[in-house]
């Protein structure tokens, strides 16, 4: 046992497994899995000749970059996983952006590979080249990337290309919810601020950032520990100047409970077109299909759609084909569907403005018409649509912000409301202090579903929620309150509606004071409003 620690390893390793049958079935019996990841995320064509050449271990180069790396100076290093080729030391290759499609080719970048690293604990080892099936560290290629990339070939059939999905962090809750506004203690380190934040953005995952129209800057993050480690790095690592920050907010959605009262229309400003529409709200089952991914509706076509809408949720034929889109994004839970009938409207007419009507959907419901926050929820129908016969009177420019006007005056009649995001807890601590936990949950408006005592153990699992804009600082009230003893871990679950309604103007709000349960919706408005720089009402 003097000698050398990896001899001694590499020595019982060998008596123990022998010499060879170990490796060779680990290498015939143990499944590949790169072949099903590249099935799950690849948007491209599994029967093309890129897929077909990285299944049977062709010289196709295909890579997905998913993590960037601070290498300690301004540039990073790309972890990437290779799924079909080599990577080599002095190549050139395409990475193609999260963006890219066939339609829109811009977010694409041609970069050289300056060195390839594989990792290993603190420790990373330099090689000439790096083939597939193997994670390694790129350096020289990180900077067009934001968050995630595709790596291929530069000779590869632009026919061929696609990139891979966006990672998703489900386990994570899968959205980023609170919100901090930060500035330079010094105004003119602004550049470095904002140089900073780019680095920031593209070092974590789920950080995002944003440029209010109030001009102020925000980092947006998963929780209050996550955005510490943010400002730490923002600080000391990648811009190194004094920075302001303000008190964290998270990111509300707006929705509706009942459907419209009233049709709602709007003109354009020529005067030569009426669009009528009124809101419903969406069922939960669809919002949950559309926000998993489970209807790809910008492939499928009209009528898989109506097929899938017909058969998973009961819609009748008509109303399942006349789905259009959904916004702001394709798996946000807003949906668009045209409910004319042809003998009230000229379809082609409608059809050539389609474009338009969407775009302007897509608009309103990424800025929503009580404080310019996400719409979740909606369903928008389309039931009379008057169009000028000459094209140039219904441009885009007519369309859009007409759309948008109508999509707003009919969310206003629908009952809305305020939605705020909730986090799930898991509280560890000895079973004789759960009943000391309750009363924290109950002073930030949380509540206890289950109290789980461990089986042989002298500890107990409390599992609550409580609202994110509550939760800020319940870690620490609740290690002091009990000593210690007891632990948290918090997960973004849901959106609940907020009590209250937010269009009462009556409602007096008392600065320095806790405002009723009631009067919270439009507390929050009010705040949100001022906080962008929005009038009260």
């Amino acid at each position: 046992m003097k000698g050398n620690v990896k001899d001694v390893v590499r020595k019982v390793f060998r008596e123990f497994l022998g010499p060879g049958p170990w490796v060779d079935a680990v290498f015939e019996h143990v499944k590949d899995k790169g072949n099903d990841k590249i099935r799950r995320n690849w948007r491209g064509n599994m029967n093309g000749n890129l897929a077909e050449s990285v299944r049977e271990g062709g010289g196709a180069l295909l890579a997905e970059a998913f993590k960037c790396l601070s290498d300690g100076e301004d540039g990073f290093l790309t972890m990437v996983r290779v799924y079909g080729g080599t990577l080599k030391v002095g190549d050139t290759v395409k990475v193609l952006g999260e963006d890219w499609n066939q339609d829109d080719d811009e977010d694409v970048a041609f970069a050289q590979i300056t060195g390839l690293y594989l990792p290993h604990g603190r420790f990373r080892t330099s090689v000439p080249s790096v083939p597939s099936g193997n994670v390694c560290l790129v350096q020289g290629i990180d900077g067009s990337i934001t968050k995630t990339a595709t790596i291929v070939d530069t000779k590869t059939d632009v026919e061929e290309l696609a990139t891979f999905q966006p990672l998703n962090y489900y386990i994570a809750g899968g959205e980023s919810t609170v919100k901090l506004a930060v500035e330079p203690l010094n105004p003119s380190e602004l550049p470095k601020l904002v140089s900073g934040l780019r680095k920031v953005c593209k070092s974590y995952g789920m950080a995002r950032t944003k440029v209010e129209e109030s001009g102020e800057h925000v980092v947006i993050g998963v929780g209050e520990i996550y955005l510490d480690c943010v400002m730490h790095d923002l600080r000391h690592m990648f811009s190194d100047i004094e920075i302001k920050v303000a008190d964290p907010v998270v990111t509300f959605m707006e929705t509706v409970v009942e459907t419209s009262s009233v049709k709602c229309f709007a003109s354009t400003p020529n005067k030569k077109n009426k669009i009528t529409v009124i809101t419903e709200p969406l069922e939960d089952p669809v919002s949950m299909k559309i926000e998993r991914g489970e209807i790809n509706i910008d492939e499928w076509t009209s009528k898989q759609t109506g097929d899938y809408f017909e058969q998973m949720f009961g819609w009748d034929k008509l109303s399942s084909r006349s789905v259009w889109c959904f916004g702001p994004t394709s798996t946000s839970a807003n949906l668009l569907m045209d409910d004319t009938l042809p003998s009230e409207v000229d379809k082609k007419t409608l059809v050539s403005v389609k474009p338009s009507l969407c775009q302007g959907f897509k608009w309103s419901t990424r800025e929503g018409p009580l404080c310019e926050e996400p719409v979740r929820g909606c369903k928008v129908k389309i039931l009379d649509a008057e169009l000028a016969q000459t094209p140039i009177m219904r441009g885009g420019g007519q369309v859009i912000p007409t759309m948008r006007r109508a999509c707003y005056s009919s969310f206003l009649t629908a009952t809305p409301k305020l939605m705020e995001p909730v986090y799930r807890l898991e509280v560890q601590c000895p079973s004789d202090i759960c009943e000391a936990v309750f009363p924290l949950l109950q002073k930030r408006r949380g509540h206890v579903v289950k109290e789980d005592p461990k089986a042989g153990a002298t500890f107990s699992t409390i599992k609550a929620y409580i609202p994110v804009i509550e939760s800020f600082g319940f870690e620490t009230d609740l290690r002091s309150f009990t000593q210690g003893q007891a632990m948290v871990s918090s997960v973004l679950d849901h959106y609940a509606l907020v009590p209250g309604n937010p269009l009462d103007s009556s409602i007096v709000l008392h600065p320095l004071e806790p405002s009723p349960t009631m009067h919270l919706a439009r507390e929050f408005l009010v705040k949100t409003r001022r906080r962008k720089g929005l009038s009260d009402d």
